[in-house]
Order: structure tokens, then C-alpha cells, then sequence
């Protein structure tokens, strides 16, 4: 499987990063490596290999889950930059900030 430029500049405008044309092409080589390198991962045969989500055996720890009261809304509100109907209100990041 082979990763073009075209690909990059797809996804890096959906994390909203901008290359030049030789990072562009630089960052091509380096996932069309990687992709290379988890294909050949797919080739090793798993057959019978348990599924493992840890190497090691840890037990998680929780603490009790217990309600707790939050904070005062207008106490809150006084450090807030900017406010909108009882809301904080923050900068836009999706479609160029519409």
C-alpha cells in the first residue's frame, strides 16, 4: 500500500497544518515507510496467539466514585475572559472559525 501527496495534504489540512512542497514530499517517504513496515506486521501469522491489551499485569486501582458539589456558577464566571448566555464562550476551530 502506497501513500500519495495528495493523501498528506488531506490530512494535514484536517489537523490544519500547512508544508512546503520539499516537507510535503519528506513526510510522503516517511508514512509511505511506516505503512510499509505495518503491512509486513500483517503478515505474521497470529494463529492461536492470545489477545493481550497489556504486557503486564497491573490491576487499576479506583477510587470510589462519589458526587462531589461543583462550583459556584458566579464564582466561576468572574474569571472567564468572555461569557455568552451563562455560557464560557471559546474561539471557534471548525470550518476556519464560522
Amino acid at each position: 500500500m502506497s501513500i500519495s501527496e495528495e493523501k498528506i495534504k488531506h490530512i494535514a489540512n484536517l489537523a490544519k497544518l500547512e508544508f512546503l512542497q520539499e516537507e510535503l514530499h519528506q513526510f510522503t517517504k516517511i508514512f509511505d515507510r511506516i505503512i510499509d513496515m505495518v503491512d509486513q506486521l500483517n503478515e505474521v501469522d497470529t494463529t492461536g496467539i492470545p489477545f493481550t491489551s497489556h504486557v503486564v499485569d497491573s490491576i487499576n486501582i479506583f477510587r470510589a466514585d462519589v458526587a462531589m458539589p461543583g462550583m459556584d456558577r458566579k464564582e466561576l464566571m468572574k474569571n472567564v475572559p468572555e461569557k455568552e448566555n451563562g455560557f464560557i464562550k471559546v474561539p471557534a476551530i471548525l470550518n476556519e472559525g464560522d
